[in-house]
């Protein structure tokens, strides 16, 4: 035996910690209430940071969410004076990379926690003041964020250049801004027409003090929404009798896509059907680039069972999951059989609905004979309890033993739950003997199939730590 049992218990522990990463927000889940999650998530933060350093900042190059990448930048700051000067410089790099990435706000929301912890060591004010000039338009955050840029700029002891300083900390004194986005925000105070050449979250403030009403006031805002306010706003336009505000849907990222058909009444999923399903499949091609149909044949096994309605802050989100991965993998394979636990064939007209059946579907899935079958679920199979599990067990001790000796033969397996389960600080899994992934959005599959092969011991923990170097390389662009 190459690896020591320290070893592997290391690399099952870098394991738990990155699921937990990608899949856990601190909300409530379907089994789990938010304070359940927030204690577990902490603890394991905390756990991962203390004895494995190295793999919790490389977390940062890794599909963890932008809440977990939040508090994983957090935590390095604060536990600063634990690490040497290089993994200092090289923690820099990774956090000052994964910053450009995440939203704004997020990141304003990160500036104000470390404020708040007085954590301001002149690393963390280097990190700051180069985050804030390197914005392409810093007058433009400071009208949609001047609170959070305000917060910044005094943590940091940044001194803003030009009209910024007057707006940022007396917007109303000045009588005129040469820099117009300035300007118009002044205006807005006193001219209802200034305030459609603001961001349509600012501008939303000043219709209302203005009065205008709703309809008006979307219609005429429309040209300066994003993509996701389009997505987000366009039905209650429709209701509002605003048509013009219409997404592109063919745009939208495939996950969230998915969860807007998902919030759509059945109805008029039924009448929509063809617009529907060309932007899912438009957005499954774009994810699946140049590997589209290279999978060979592919089964999936997806979950609509009544636990993938979520909660109330995450609603219908791993139905949504299952929705996106089903349509990426018809992208992906050559010849796709998806099978719902449900039993329902139709995959836009999805609801949660019934117990999990998932030993079933599998059962059914392996019959297809494919060379890989995919499982989307929260892990709970309950009809009846533990065939699932049964059924792997025995597909891989008896019918497929020669799974890791013979390529060829070989059916893989990989589990993907987007579902962190609190009790065990890890996603629920179905068989120690088939691998198992946390995935919060569908378009990071291709890669979390390729993590699962850790999971089932197949690759070490030197294999891990490889890994996890190759992908910060590429994260930082030093490989291509």
């Amino acid at each position: 035996m190459s690896e020591t049992f320290a070893d592997l218990i290391a690399c099952e522990d870098a394991l738990m910690f990155v699921n937990a990463a990608i899949t856990s927000t601190g909300q409530r889940e379907f089994h789990h209430a938010p304070g359940d999650q927030r204690l577990s998530l902490e603890f394991l933060h905390d756990y991962t940071l203390e004895n494995y350093r190295e793999v919790y900042a490389a977390a940062l190059a890794l599909d963890v969410n932008d809440h977990n990448a939040a508090i994983i930048i957090r935590n390095l700051l604060v536990r600063s004076a634990d690490a040497d000067a290089e993994r200092r410089r090289l923690e820099g790099r990774l956090i000052a990379r994964r910053l450009e990435l995440m939203p704004r706000q997020r990141v304003y929301r990160l500036f104000r926690e470390l404020r708040r912890l007085k954590v301001n060591n002149r690393r963390t004010r280097a990190i700051i003041r180069d985050w804030l000039q390197a914005r392409a338009d810093p007058a433009f955050d400071a009208v949609k964020y001047r609170n959070g840029v305000k917060t910044a700029v005094r943590h940091a002891h940044v001194q803003p250049g030009g009209e910024l300083r007057g707006f940022l900390f007396d917007p109303l004194a000045a009588k005129s801004y040469e820099t117009p986005i300035l300007e118009q925000w002044r205006r807005a105070h006193y001219e209802k027409g200034a305030l459609y050449e603001l961001p349509y979250t600012v501008a939303e403030g000043f219709a209302a003090k203005h009065r205008v009403p709703r309809e008006v006031f979307l219609e005429r805002i429309a040209p300066r929404m994003t993509r996701l306010e389009r997505l987000r706003l366009q039905e209650n336009a429709r209701e509002a009798g605003a048509g013009a505000v219409a997404a592109d849907l063919t745009a939208m990222p495939l996950t969230r896509l998915a969860s807007y058909v998902l919030a759509l009444t059945l109805d008029d999923r039924a009448a929509r059907r063809a617009e529907l399903t060309e932007a899912l499949r438009t957005a499954a091609r774009r994810v699946a680039g140049a590997a589209r149909g290279s999978w060979g044949r592919v089964a999936a096994v997806l979950d609509d069972s009544f636990s993938s309605t979520g909660s109330g802050q995450k609603r219908r989100r791993p139905l949504a999951v299952a929705l996106a991965a089903h349509y990426l993998l018809e992208a992906l394979a050559r010849d796709y059989t998806p099978l719902w636990t449900s039993g329902r064939t139709d995959g836009l007209l999805a609801y949660p609905f019934g117990p999990t059946p998932l030993g079933e579907r599998i059962i059914d899935a392996l019959e297809t004979r494919p060379d890989r079958l995919i499982i989307v679920s929260d892990g709970f199979d309950n009809a009846p309890p533990g065939l699932a599990a049964d059924v792997l067990r025995i597909w891989r001790t008896r019918l497929d033993p020669g799974h890791r000796s013979a390529p060829g033969q070989r059916v893989l397996i990989a589990h993907l739950n987007p579902v962190y389960d609190a009790d065990d600080f890890d996603v629920r899994r179905l068989s120690p003997t088939v691998p198992t992934a946390g995935v919060r959005d569908a378009e990071d599959l291709p890669t979390l199939v390729e993590l699962a092969r850790f999971a089932e011991r197949q690759v070490g923990l030197a294999g891990l730590r490889a890994h996890l170097d190759d992908r910060t390389a590429r994260f930082l662009g030093e490989r291509p």
